[in-house]
């Protein structure tokens, strides 16, 4: 009778949908909330006109990446110990506190500027790595506490969609309100007679991500920590101990890596991530190659968000009919070609291929959440989410040096050949002859990741 009433009863499991998980639909309103940076579309020039200098920028943007390589891992198992609501809770504060900080501070003082803006980038980072891996890790145990673990392709199909309807509305009304003509035309067309400066409508996207900040907050101290399957224990009360923490690591470090799929998961998201992140960073510069006008750029960004929207649904299907080794195979050859593509600056049709790099990458997410999350145990699930932050993270910083690097080789080079062009049509032309190399470096990392990975990736059978 025992066994009946199981039976039935995961039956009933099967047929629940994820959606009525309180949760689950927090987990994905954080993710919408904690993404949806309303001042990306104005990124760069919002740190220079705060009044700081291109050098301060990049030196800021390296402490930030520094920051998560850092706390990754330590973050993922803090959340294995203490429960990841608890890390989300904090990734919230640690928010409002990185909004507060630029959202008020004075301009008189250029060093005082300065200092609010290293320690935004250190606050950031740590919310980023602490977010890593502990949202994940609560909507999945979630699902397997209810059984229904084999609907999280689903989950993540709405939860990425979510998350690009919200980036697009971040990107256009960011950088709308950034605007002071456009708030100025809409307060006189409202009848408002006051107008803003520059100075005063550049914190307005900053304002609205405050916002954003206050509502994960609510979102998270809302959530639940998931009740873990029968057998599991948790290890969430109570205070960790350094050591307790560290064997976390260790043991979740030592997993990996005698796990196949695991590692060659990790390896191919590295890969890809890195490569394909790292020419998103410089779509700006690639658009004015392309001869398209500054004003288009939050546009574009908008239709690539409206683009993503349909990306889930592919993945989706692609996960749930493909394998993995399949999966791997065509998203690494689709992705060398529309690299080719890019690196050959197609006026105007050139954004074809940035689209592409943006579908790469989301692709990219999806399937490393998928798969990673299906073969890893609940009790460490956090720590081994944040170890494939770390990678990604430390890969991309890597190749942030060796791309600044390979400009500065072409420049030199090309300086010496030319010697009659100007400054700028050389950094240009550096700049062209370094995109140039991406499909090769890829070809060349998934080359190595293969010999590593691709036997044992293409002959796993993921359970259903």
């Amino acid at each position: 009778m025992g066994t009946v009433k199981r039976v039935i009863g995961k039956g009933e499991d099967q047929r629940l949908s994820p959606y009525r998980l309180s949760n689950i639909r927090l987990f994905i309103l954080f993710r919408v909330l904690f993404n949806a940076r309303f001042y990306y579309p104005v990124f760069t020039i919002l740190f220079l006109d705060y009044g700081l200098s291109l050098e301060q920028f990049a030196l800021l943007n390296t402490v930030w990446a520094f920051t998560i390589v850092l706390a990754e891992v330590p973050s993922g198992a803090l959340a294995d110990l203490l429960g990841r609501r608890s890390l989300l809770v904090a990734t919230a504060w640690l928010m409002i506190l990185e909004m507060s900080l630029i959202a008020f501070v004075p301009l008189a003082n250029p060093d005082l500027v300065f200092w609010a803006f290293l320690i935004n980038r250190v606050v950031s980072g740590l919310a980023e790595a602490m977010a890593s891996g502990a949202d994940e890790a609560l909507a999945y145990d979630t699902l397997v506490a209810h059984g229904i673990a084999g609907k999280w392709p689903r989950v993540l199909e709405l939860q990425m969609r979510a998350q690009n309807f919200g980036y697009m509305v971040a990107m256009t009304l960011g950088a709308m309100v950034y605007d002071p003509g456009v708030v100025n035309r809409v307060l006189r067309w409202l009848s408002v007679e006051n107008s803003v400066t520059q100075q005063m409508s550049m914190r307005y996207p900053i304002y609205l991500t405050l916002l954003f900040a206050v509502l994960a907050l609510v979102a998270t101290l809302h959530m639940r920590e998931p009740s873990l399957l029968a057998g599991q224990t948790h290890c969430g009360s109570g205070r960790p101990a350094l050591g307790e923490m560290s064997r976390l690591i260790l043991r979740a470090g030592g997993w990996i890596l005698r796990t196949p799929m695991a590692l060659a998961i990790i390896l191919y998201a590295m890969t890809l991530d890195h490569t394909l992140r790292m020419l998103v960073t410089l779509t700006s510069k690639y658009y004015r190659l392309i001869g398209l006008p500054e004003a288009s750029f939050g546009l574009l960004g908008s239709l690539v968000a409206v683009v993503g929207l349909f990306v889930p649904k592919l993945a989706r299907t692609m996960v749930e009919r493909l394998s993995p080794g399949l999966n791997v195979l065509l998203l690494g050859l689709g992705s060398i070609a529309f690299l080719f593509f890019l690196g050959l600056f197609v006026p105007y049709w050139g954004v074809l291929p940035v689209i592409l790099v943006f579908i790469g990458l989301m692709l990219t997410s999806y399937f490393t959440s998928h798969y990673l999350n299906k073969i890893t145990d609940s009790q460490q699930r956090a720590t081994v989410l944040s170890f494939k932050g770390l990678a990604l993270n430390a890969a991309y910083g890597m190749i942030g040096l060796l791309f600044a690097a390979l400009v500065q080789e072409y420049r030199i080079e090309l300086g010496t050949v030319h010697p009659a062009w100007s400054g700028a049509l050389v950094e240009d032309q550096a700049f062209k002859a370094a995109v140039g190399c991406f499909p090769w470096y890829l070809a060349g990392g998934l080359l190595v990741a293969s010999l590593c990975g691709l036997p044992r990736i293409w002959r796993h059978r993921l359970p259903r």
